[in-house]
């Protein structure tokens, strides 16, 4: 069941030290369900998604008596919005040279208020339940808002999108989970091979159970010039990394024809690190909103539900 944001718990409470504000970040997916600091929220069926993101951190901005603000992702449009919310249920969206602290300090403001791993151990417990589809989406606003924050190449961007990949593989999703995948690999090939190898052989993993012919070849040429980088630089040392290789030149070759061979189950991507860019090709820049952008502005007085 999606969890309903209520701020008095103390558990969803940003920790008070964060300067120079209480920052909250926010996600709509392109489905148009909502996330709020890490928590899937309950829209009622009803309420358009800003409105249930503003009602939520005008609850925050009450119960805190200060000013709030916070970053929107808002996937269903392809743009960021970034905000100022008040006690008195005001909201105006701001120009980012309006958004203090910058740079670094943000970043580190937003993550000591909300770590990551905080984020991973509920996006885990969601997916232990089987509530595969709000670990996803959760999965999906912390890949994000890391990436958005540090950059796609980024060590806590990759392990949150490796995460990501691994829920959308448990859902049946092999194509997202694919180029998801494929994308840590890439990126772990221009910099770690060693550290590439397990990626190459999840997003192989993905890649096999993909059945649309043309992300077949389009992914398989990617895959197979991996797998030889990989055996060129003497790194396929396991026969399962073998067999995979083998499997990925086999259907390519073969084409339709090609009969898929037993890969090794997909393992789960590891938990969080410590935080260490190019662009990864999946992951196109959104456009900020324009300031005083009206579904993310309201006047005082404004109640949440």
């Amino acid at each position: 069941m999606p969890h309903s944001l209520t701020p008095r718990e103390t558990g969803n409470l940003p920790v008070l030290s964060a300067p120079p504000l209480i920052r909250l970040d926010a996600y709509v997916a392109e489905d148009g369900s909502t996330v709020v600091n890490g928590h899937l929220l309950d829209m009622g069926g009803t309420r358009p998604p800003n409105e249930t993101i503003l009602d939520a951190i005008a609850m925050f901005a009450r119960t805190l008596g200060t000013p709030v603000a916070a970053t929107v992702i808002d996937r269903s449009v392809r743009q960021v919005a970034r905000l100022r919310v008040y006690p008195d249920g005001s909201s105006r969206t701001i120009g980012e040279e309006e958004d203090l602290p910058p740079g670094h300090e943000r970043t580190a403001a937003e993550e000591k208020a909300f770590p990551p791993l905080a984020r991973v151990e509920r996006i885990t417990q969601h997916a232990q339940r089987g509530e595969l589809h709000a670990a996803f989406v959760l999965a999906g606003a912390l890949r994000e808002h890391l990436t958005l924050r540090r950059g796609a190449e980024d060590e806590l961007s990759l392990e949150a999108r490796a995460i990501e990949a691994y829920i959308a593989y448990r859902r049946g999703d092999y194509t997202t989970s694919t180029g998801l995948a494929l994308t840590v690999a890439r990126i772990r090939c221009g910099s770690d091979l060693h550290r590439a190898l397990p990626e190459v052989a999840r997003a192989t993993a993905a890649w096999q159970r993909l059945q649309d012919e043309t992300l077949v070849t389009t992914r398989g040429q990617e895959l197979r010039h991996m797998w030889e980088k990989l055996s060129a630089e003497g790194l396929l040392r396991e026969p399962s990394h073998h067999a995979m290789a083998q499997a990925v030149r086999s259907r390519m070759e073969r084409g339709s024809q090609y009969a898929e061979v037993q890969a090794p189950a997909l393992a789960p991507a590891p938990a969080l690190p410590a935080a260490q860019g190019q662009v990864a090709p999946e992951d196109t820049p959104l456009s900020p909103t324009r300031r005083g952008l009206r579904r993310f502005t309201r006047r005082a007085g404004r109640r949440d539900s």
